[in-house]
């Protein structure tokens, strides 16, 4: 008798999982892609829905729209807009809209990646860097600028990530540079070799270019050592980033914030301003 509840049960799960339209964010740990951070939300939903033996990448045989609004690097973490249903449509604006970083910088160590996943590719010395001296830098940095995009990015090439690529041995030249945004930068702590910037940018910002960049414009190099997103769009890591032990259908609905195109009778929705609580 007991079997004969758990079918409708887990059926009414898979609708209301399925129904489900918005915007919310979770929170990325260190280490896997936002590409794999996505496809682990979604085996976790339909494992929840009774959905078993599912393969996320696998788009058409599975009944569940779900897209990310913006790639956080594999080293790094912090807040990742997830949209569902409809909410896919709104992912092209994230991708557009301001982000907050905290950054962690080494300075006198250059890596190919532009970050400590890589290779150091040269040092150089950077005792003659005072505090003062990286502050003044930093304003040429703010605004609207010209930034060139890290080889080993997700941007593409022929239709495979640059990253990619590079990692199988091919050759790739670098991108030209770009027009971005940086809204705000701040030197929030300085002890050599360490520094610790705040950063709110615009889409399209690598801030690992920035660094790679400031440490050149210091006479010295530099990498990003630590990489935090603290904020994207009206989402904040404090307030809104589901962590794993959350990444449940119950809590998601709670979460789910979407603005009026999205909405639907069927699915409640949370102004897009107000925190998860």
């Amino acid at each position: 008798m007991a079997g004969s509840n758990t079918a409708p049960s887990l059926t009414s799960s898979l609708s209301k999982l399925q129904s489900l339209n918005g915007l919310f964010a979770i929170y990325k740990k260190h280490g896997p892609t936002s590409a794999d951070v996505l496809n682990k939300l979604k085996e976790v939903l339909l494992k929840e829905a009774g959905v078993n033996n599912t393969n996320p990448r696998k788009r058409k045989k599975q009944n569940l729209k779900m897209g990310h609004g913006g790639t956080l690097d594999s080293a790094a973490t912090g807040v990742l807009v997830v949209g569902v249903g409809n909410g896919t449509k709104m992912l092209s604006t994230m991708l557009s809209g301001s982000k907050k970083y905290t950054a962690v910088g080494e300075l006198g160590k250059a890596t190919d990646t532009l970050d400590a996943t890589g290779s150091v590719t040269f040092e150089k010395d950077f005792k003659h860097i005072t505090r003062l001296d990286m502050e003044e830098k930093l304003h040429s940095f703010v605004g609207d600028i010209m930034q060139v995009p890290p080889l080993y990015s997700a941007l593409k090439k022929d239709g495979q990530r640059l990253s990619v690529l590079l990692k199988k041995g091919h050759k790739v030249e670098a991108k030209p540079a770009r027009p971005v945004t940086v809204y705000n930068l701040t030197l929030h702590e300085f002890k050599p070799p360490l520094f610790t910037l705040d950063i709110e940018c615009g889409g399209g910002f690598y801030v690992r270019s920035l660094v790679d960049d400031l440490g050149k414009a210091l006479s010295s190099c530099a990498h990003v050592k630590e990489l935090i997103r603290t904020k994207h769009g009206q989402f904040t890591l404090e307030h809104h980033a589901l962590h794993e032990e959350h990444w449940t259908l119950e809590h998601i609905a709670k979460s789910l914030q979407c603005p009026d195109n999205v909405a639907t009778p069927e699915t409640p929705c949370k102004d897009i301003n107000s925190p998860v609580g």
